[in-house]
């Protein structure tokens, strides 16, 4: 065999090994980006704030999440997953390590539109949240029950709910729930300008007098028609030291807000949100108020009446009276309208 031969003979087996060395990188390359390595895919994959990769690792061994620990730490390295990003990762669509990989690095700060409105409680405020954020529920209404914390705002446990201004926000969905408080403060303090606060300091109430007023007429009734009567009602109450005698004040006392008709027995609740024993305002709002309707306390019609009734044709508006005569009329009728209903409660 001469040279040239040789030669060419050692060419063709170093072109077969370098083919047969590539046959089995590209199987291993294979084996670990493509082959499925998700095992567990029930489940979401939390990582919360300062979490480093060994973390990360030990929430997925502790879910059994992956077949291969080593054959994802490698593609891990090989796409420098080393920024570690804060989120509740649901991995119901991951199959490969490059799947896992990417929706872990890719990270969750995005916008959510965060939109509330007729809302009444802490409870039914931290429902409306609910998994929306990176936060747990249980975290914000801890921080919302939380008196101390909340004078940070110049509120209390009573008078947390004043922090929200019903609207449509877009707030990043990795936020905590202390930041989450911090973003509605400065909404709040973009609502309440100083032009308002003038508003509010010349008919003698304080933002939160406002808002908790606000929150009684709502629940009188939501119509804009009738929302500026019903605040200067309230208010010529106040100016004269009368009780306010509000029937939702009640309902939220007894915590039933579906109650249609209030009785005796029940203006006899012990409570600081019952104006018909206690006078002036509540120690905070009975739900959350509009911006349309703290407006319309700020802005109330100004009129003599002191007394109002539900009509009797059940049309969600009311008949409105200075005569304590008159209202007692009015009332009568009403009185007889819920018993032709057969409405006791």
């Amino acid at each position: 065999m001469n040279i040239f031969m040789k030669k060419k003979k050692i060419l063709i087996i170093i072109i077969l090994c370098a083919i047969l060395l590539a046959g089995m990188a590209g199987g291993v390359f294979f084996k670990t980006f493509f082959a499925e390595n998700v095992q567990n895919r029930e489940t979401v994959v939390v990582v919360p704030p300062g979490a480093t990769f060994e973390q990360v690792m030990d929430t997925l061994r502790k879910h059994e999440v992956l077949k291969s620990e080593a054959s994802f730490k490698k593609t891990a390295e090989a796409l420098k997953y080393k920024t570690i990003r804060i989120g509740k990762y649901d991995i119901s669509t991951c199959r490969t390590n490059l799947d896992l990989v990417r929706l872990l690095r890719r990270g969750q700060h995005y916008p959510v539109k965060f939109t509330f409105n007729n809302v009444r409680t802490v409870d039914q405020l931290v429902e409306r949240v609910g998994h929306k954020f990176f936060f747990e529920p249980e975290e914000l209404s801890a921080l919302l029950q939380d008196r101390n914390y909340m004078q940070k705002y110049g509120l209390s446990d009573t008078t947390a709910v004043c922090l929200f201004i019903p609207n449509t926000y877009d707030i990043y969905y990795d936020i905590t729930a202390e930041d989450f408080l911090n973003r509605m403060n400065d909404y709040y303090g973009q609502f309440w300008d100083e032009k308002r606060k003038q508003d509010a300091d010349a008919i003698g109430l304080t933002p939160v007098q406002v808002a908790t007023l606000a929150s009684i007429v709502e629940e009188e009734n939501m119509r804009p028609s009738e929302k500026a009567i019903i605040a200067g009602l309230y208010i010529n109450r106040l100016n004269k030291g009368m009780l306010l005698q509000s029937d939702p004040t009640v309902k939220f006392a007894i915590g039933d807000f579906a109650r249609k008709r209030i009785l005796n027995a029940d203006l006899q609740i012990d409570s600081p949100y019952n104006t018909y024993k206690y006078k002036g305002l509540p120690p905070g709002p009975i739900r959350i108020p509009e911006a349309s309707t703290m407006d319309s306390v700020l802005h109330y019609r100004h009129h003599n009446y002191l007394y109002m009734c539900a009509k009797e044709d059940f049309s969600g508006y009311h008949n409105f009276t200075a005569s304590a005569a008159e209202h007692a009329r009015n009332a009568a009728r009403y009185r007889a309208a819920l018993n032709a209903r057969n409405i006791k409660r």
